[in-house]
């Protein structure tokens, strides 16, 4: 439910690629995971091609090697 707050909160407020970033790694820096992971997601499905995206995938990568 945070997590779709945090989207729709973003969404309105124009939240671009950065600023989707940005709430992602300080997500991670908390330990929140989960939420991190939803919001990586959203930079690649929404900027796919651009600098944020790939540094997301490799993000996202390095999360699931922490598994």
């Amino acid at each position: 439910m945070r997590a779709l707050a945090a989207l729709v909160l973003l969404a309105a407020c124009g939240g671009g690629a950065k600023e989707l970033m940005e709430t992602a790694e300080l997500e991670e820096v908390q330990k929140n995971t989960v939420h991190a992971r939803e919001l990586y997601t959203e930079v690649t499905r929404r900027y796919p091609g651009s600098p944020e995206a790939a540094k997301a995938t490799e993000r996202l990568q390095a999360l699931d090697g922490a598994k």
